[in-house]
């Protein structure tokens, strides 16, 4: 049995570092794809997590299984798939921020569908959590979400979803009926918002929370980056500050957040604890390159929640 099931695409990461000579740039392998990250996160903070996906019969397909087993994270219900790739993208970084490029097309993660999941694993958590992305990588990734979500309402298990916006998987329209229609199936909805901006056309935090709280969530985190988050349910409206940090990498920074938060609400926390503890795991993640290696385990976040808070 796990506490939290996440599911999606996962993406093997290269990472641009400082350095290199000639115009040649530097890049340090390691693990990404939105909740695949949030999974670690989860289980570093001491959660039973388990992973819905699936993977490639290549390297980085065993790389992905050998870092889920080293961080706990049950592997029962992922799948190799002989035919598909696992994805691959890269980091650039500048003055202006992080840049992404994608190599997913038909991944491995793409060809997920609802036969695939693992009904018993849903029905047995606390929590499914998945996001925009799992549901934009593919037409059967997206009717498998929504199996999911369906098997955890039937078993009283919460449903989580994080809007992450992709521009470059589908149009806003179309991903504004799929994923609305997602979080109407959710009890806990994760706008940020440039996803919320390109998603409704709303600026305002508080306006996107109650656009979002109108769909059926009884918790909505609105992720303002540096301005910190918003906690929003139908009676109460509370404002988490982010937490001091000295920032080189946010690549995965939102994913942090959700799965510590997440980890820590399963663990019995409420909304406003949870929250704030995120946002210090969150910000730990950002002092480091790379969306999987620099994510704090608790033992971490509470020290610096004791010297910095």
């Amino acid at each position: 049995m796990v506490d939290i099931v996440c599911m999606g695409e996962p993406l093997l990461e290269f990472n641009q570092q400082p350095g290199g000579e000639d115009g040649r740039r530097l890049y340090l392998e390691g693990f990404g794809g939105d909740t695949s990250n949030a999974a670690v996160a989860a289980a570093r903070q001491g959660a039973r997590v388990g992973y819905l996906t699936s993977v490639g019969q290549d390297v980085a397909g065993d790389r992905f299984l050998a870092l889920w087993r080293g961080e706990g994270v049950d592997v029962s219900g992922v799948r190799r798939d002989a035919g598909r790739p696992t994805a691959v993208y890269f980091v650039t970084h500048s003055a202006a921020g992080h840049e992404f490029l994608y190599y997913r097309r038909n991944s491995a993660a793409a060809g997920y569908g609802p036969a695939d999941v693992d009904g018993a694993m849903v029905a047995g958590a606390k929590v499914l959590y998945a996001s925009g992305i799992s549901l934009g990588i593919s037409a059967s990734a997206a009717d498998a979400v929504f199996h999911a979500m369906a098997l955890a309402r039937g078993a009283g298990v919460k449903v989580a979803l994080d809007t992450n916006y992709r521009p470059r998987l589908w149009p806003a329209a179309r991903a504004a009926a799929v994923i609305h229609a997602a979080i109407g199936m959710a009890d806990i909805a994760f706008p940020g918002m440039e996803d919320a901006l390109a998603l409704t056309g709303l600026r305002d935090g508080d306006a996107i929370a109650d656009f979002y709280l109108r769909m059926g969530p009884r918790l909505v985190v609105v992720k303002m980056g540096d301005q910190g988050a918003l906690l929003a349910t139908p009676g109460t409206r509370l404002r988490i500050a982010t937490f001091p940090c000295t920032p080189v990498d946010a690549t995965g920074a939102g994913d942090a957040f959700c799965g510590s938060f997440l980890a820590r609400m399963v663990a019995g926390d409420t909304a406003e604890q949870a929250a704030a503890y995120a946002a210090a795991a969150a910000a730990l993640k950002c002092e480091g390159y790379g969306a999987v290696a620099p994510i704090p385990t608790a033992a971490t976040v509470r020290a610096a929640m004791a010297e910095r808070g």
